[in-house]
C-alpha cells in the first residue's frame, strides 16, 4: 500500500467501501423486503376490507330478492281423494284470453283427477280472432279430446263471464253451432260458484274462501251456513280500459271484507295471474303451491301480471289471510263438469 500513490489508495479504498455498501444494501434490502412481505401477509388489508364491505349490501340485496320470492312458500300438505272407476269428460273454456281445454276423470262421488290440459291464446276479447281462427282452434281441441278417449257427448264448451262481455262471443257461439255443439254461458256469480266447486276441498269449506283472478273479472266466493256466495270484481286486464290501480284495489278490498272472518284462514286461488306467480315458487310437480307475499312479485313487469298482483294484494290486505294456495289442476270449467 506504501508504494501506491495517493490516488491509487483512494481508488482502492473507494472500491472496498463500494463493495461493502453494495453487499449491505442488497443483503439487508432483500431481508427487509422479505420481512415486509411477512408483515403484510399478517396484517389486514384495510383497502380490501373496505371494498368487500361496500359490495356486501349488493350481495345481501341479491340474496334478499331470492328469499323474497320464496318466502311464505311452505308446502301445503293435502292430498285430494282419487276417483274410483272414473269416467273421462272434457271441457273447452272460451275465456277472455283464449281457449283452454281440460280432460278429467271423475267418479259418481265427484272425486276427480286432471288427466290433460292445454292452454292457448286466441286474442278473443281483442276481437282479433276470425271465424276461421275459431273454427281451427276448436277443431284442434275437439280432435285432441276424441283421440284421448273422451266421448263426443262428454265434450262441453263454456264461455267465461269475462269473455261473455265481448262482442266476439256471438261469433264463437255461431261457429260452435255450425259444428253441432252447444255453448254454455255462465254469469260471474255462477263462475265463482263453479270455481269454488272445483278447488275448495270439503275439509276446508268452513275455514277457507276462493279467489279466481281472470282476465275479464275476479270472482271471490265462499260457503257460509250451507250457502255459496260469489262476488265479481275487476279482472287483471283492467289496465286496458285505463282504470286506476287504486280504484281496483279499493273495490276488491271492499268486496273481500264481506268474507266472514272465520273463513279467512286459507284462500284457494286460481286464474291466469296466480298461475304466473305460482310458477315463480313451485317445487317440483306439486299439486298445491303456496304463493309468496305480493311484494315478492314486484319484479314481474308484464302489465297483466302487475295488475293481477294489485288484485291479489287487495284481497290479502283486506282479509289478513296469510295462506294463499294455488291449485295447479282446478278451473271453474272443471266445476261445471262436476255439476253435470
Amino acid at each position: 500500500m506504501k508504494r501506491l500513490t495517493v490516488a491509487g489508495r483512494l481508488i482502492i479504498t473507494a472500491i472496498i467501501l463500494g463493495a461493502l455498501f453494495l453487499g449491505y444494501k442488497y443483503l439487508g434490502g432483500e431481508k427487509a423486503l422479505n420481512q415486509m412481505a411477512e408483515d403484510r401477509a399478517q396484517t389486514p388489508d384495510t383497502t380490501a376490507t373496505t371494498g368487500s364491505a361496500s359490495e356486501a349490501p349488493a350481495e345481501e340485496s341479491s340474496s334478499n330478492d331470492s328469499e323474497a320470492v320464496s318466502s311464505g312458500t311452505s308446502a301445503f300438505n293435502y292430498t285430494p281423494p282419487a276417483p274410483v272407476d272414473g269416467k273421462l269428460k272434457g271441457v273447452v273454456e272460451l275465456g277472455a284470453s283464449g281457449f283452454n281445454s281440460f280432460i278429467i276423470k271423475v267418479d259418481s262421488q265427484k272425486r276427480w283427477d286432471l288427466e290433460k290440459s292445454e292452454f292457448g291464446n286466441s286474442l278473443v276479447t281483442e276481437n282479433m280472432a276470425t271465424d276461421e281462427d275459431i273454427r281451427i282452434g276448436l277443431k284442434k281441441y275437439i280432435g285432441g279430446m276424441l283421440d284421448y278417449g273422451v266421448s263426443s257427448k262428454d265434450i262441453h264448451f263454456v264461455v267465461s263471464s269475462g269473455a261473455a262481455k265481448a262482442d266476439v262471443t256471438q261469433k264463437i257461439t255461431r261457429v260452435l253451432k255450425s259444428l253441432g255443439y252447444v255453448v254454455n254461458q255462465v254469469t260471474p256469480e255462477q263462475e265463482g260458484q263453479l270455481a269454488l266447486k272445483s278447488v275448495l276441498p270439503a275439509e276446508y269449506a268452513g275455514k277457507a274462501f276462493v279467489v279466481d283472478i281472470g282476465s275479464g273479472n275476479t270472482k271471490i266466493s265462499w260457503i257460509n251456513n250451507g250457502k255459496t256466495s260469489a262476488l265479481e270484481a275487476y279482472g287483471a286486464k283492467y289496465y286496458q280500459d285505463g282504470t286506476a290501480d287504486s280504484k281496483v284495489y279499493d273495490e276488491v278490498s271492499a268486496k273481500s271484507k264481506q268474507i266472514p272472518s272465520e273463513l279467512r284462514n286459507t284462500c284457494f286461488i286460481i286464474g291466469g295471474v296466480p298461475f304466473e306467480m305460482a310458477k315463480e315458487v313451485r317445487k317440483g310437480k306439486e299439486r298445491y303451491t303456496t304463493l309468496s307475499d305480493p311484494l315478492a312479485y314486484s319484479k314481474l313487469t308484464n302489465a297483466k301480471t302487475k295488475a293481477g298482483v294489485n288484485i291479489y294484494k287487495a284481497v290479502k290486505d283486506a282479509t289478513g289471510c296469510n295462506q294463499f294456495v294455488f291449485d295447479w289442476d282446478a278451473n271453474f270449467t272443471i266445476g261445471f263438469l262436476l255439476g253435470l
